[in-house]
């Protein structure tokens, strides 16, 4: 009796269970609000802003990842599409806000913002952060 019910047991991955997506959203919010690598490299994101973002994030790469799945595929790709779209969209997030505070920030200011750290070593000459003297 239990192996017949165990023969019939199905284990399905995709879509994801409502817990499952809230676990994604809460570890987006997480990430994007606290020290990380990425936030060394391009800054935290207040944590309603981040909340915000991660809703929209998950939601995107659900729907990419819906849309893209047949019934005769196997669960594991598209949740492997799921997780590359959330990390895609993730980066993009963290690297438009930079840009666009980089952007706001005067050209001649010298001051840097701890928390919107946007010059990787290698990616700009360091020289660039210093007000020029006259």
């Amino acid at each position: 009796d239990t192996a017949a019910k165990l023969s019939n047991l199905t284990f399905k991955i995709w879509p994801p269970t409502q817990r499952t997506r809230d676990a994604v959203l809460n570890r987006l919010v997480e990430t994007l609000s606290s020290e990380s690598v990425l936030s060394k490299r391009y800054g935290t994101i207040p944590k309603e802003e981040a909340s915000a973002a991660a809703k929209l994030i998950e939601e995107e790469a659900f729907s990419v990842a819906g849309a893209s799945f047949s019934t005769d595929e196997d669960g594991i790709e598209i949740l492997q599409v799921y997780s590359k779209e959330i990390s895609k969209r993730m980066l993009d997030t963290v690297k438009a806000r930079a840009a666009a505070a980089t952007d706001s920030t005067p050209s001649g200011s010298a001051e840097v913002d701890s928390n919107n750290v946007g010059t990787a070593v290698g990616e700009e000459d360091s020289s660039s952060s210093v007000k020029a003297e006259d």
